[in-house]
């Protein structure tokens, strides 16, 4: 595996592990009773998103779920390209 592929694996992994670091923040406010916590989510299936999550959640996950489907087109593109 190239170093590219490397990189790739790292960032995964990183993203990974924020996500984890922020659902455990979230479980520690809500339990603190320092606020509400509200969240959503993105399940892509190749360029097509699935959204859920609260009305705020919702709408975030659904903004990141347009910036996912483009950086996939980009990167199919500069598949094919190179």
């Amino acid at each position: 595996m190239g170093m590219r592929g490397e990189l790739l694996i790292a960032g995964g992994i990183i993203l990974i592990f924020i996500g984890f670091m922020m659902i455990f923040l979230g479980m520690i406010m809500s339990a603190s009773g320092q606020g509400e916590v509200e969240g959503g989510g993105v399940i892509m299936i190749g360029p097509i998103p699935i959204v859920f999550g609260t009305q705020r959640g919702a709408t975030l996950a659904m903004v990141l779920a347009i910036i996912l489907m483009l950086l996939w087109i980009v990167g199919a593109l500069l598949w094919r390209r190179g």
